[in-house]
């Protein structure tokens, strides 16, 4: 766990203590946000997507990428945004001018085997559910992760503040039914869940995705589905295509 850092509230000057969150890094190391320690707080009096995330580099693979702004709430009511030490440049490649050459970069891992014939014969096809309200949708998506080979796949209780539908054995998944694009900003909302849970993020829509929601589920490798009113989801990006040719089995 990571030490408590004190953080004095901006309104009423009092001191709280505070634990930076700790979050796991896509190489699977804990990455802990580098609170800056002696760094003034900022009062949060209106919220913005971009200013929520910040830039941080893991130092046991070097990956940098955007995490939630850590944030420290006061007994007074104020909410500040604690901030982060800088993510530190990468160091300049090393060319010797003289002395035994630099040792050649080590070579990049092989491509994942191409999937068994004969193991996807082995998978039936695949039943949809007609798509009629939106529980269908949930429900198709169910059946589907069920079928790609997550079999303990279940509806959560009560669909989350942050959306997540469906809960299994390293997956959640999000739906969303309604007939507008789905946006960014639940895109990663259901990544972080799935970063919280290890496990892998899924969604499914029903009227597509905006360009940069997309574009960002590329990035994070998000299998992404879209869904027609016969139930049979269909993949919109390489990492889809690559769960319905490997299942949960290769992932």
């Amino acid at each position: 766990m990571a030490d408590s850092v004190p953080v004095r509230c901006p309104t009423c000057r009092r001191e709280n203590a505070f634990t930076p969150p700790t979050f796991p890094c896509a190489c699977g190391a804990p990455l802990t946000m580098p609170v800056l320690r002696g760094g003034i707080p900022v009062e949060i009096l209106h919220r913005t997507w971009q200013a929520s995330w910040v830039e941080v580099r893991c130092e046991v693979c070097g990956r940098q990428d955007e995490w939630p702004a850590p944030e420290s709430g006061c007994a007074c009511g104020t909410v500040v945004r604690v901030p982060v030490a800088p993510a530190p440049a990468l160091p300049p490649p090393n060319f010797p001018s003289s002395g035994p050459p630099a040792p050649k970069p080590a070579p990049k891992p092989a491509p994942p085997p191409a999937a068994d014939p004969a193991r996807a014969l082995l998978r039936p096809a695949f039943r949809p559910v007609t798509i009629r309200t939106a529980r269908d949708c949930v429900t198709a998506a169910e059946q589907y992760l069920k079928w790609l080979g997550y079999a303990d796949v279940a509806r959560t209780q009560e669909r989350t503040a942050s959306g997540v539908d469906l809960r299994g054995t390293g997956v959640v998944a999000q739906v969303d039914p309604t007939t507008r694009a789905t946006e960014l900003r639940e895109i990663e909302c259901v990544w972080l869940n799935g970063l919280n849970d290890s496990a892998i993020a899924v969604f499914f829509s029903l009227a597509g995705y905006a360009r940069d929601a997309r574009t960002r589920a590329d990035d994070l490798h998000l299998p992404l589905f879209v869904m027609d009113l016969t139930g049979t989801p269909q993949p919109v990006n390489d990492p889809a295509d690559e769960l319905i040719r490997y299942g949960a089995a290769g992932r």
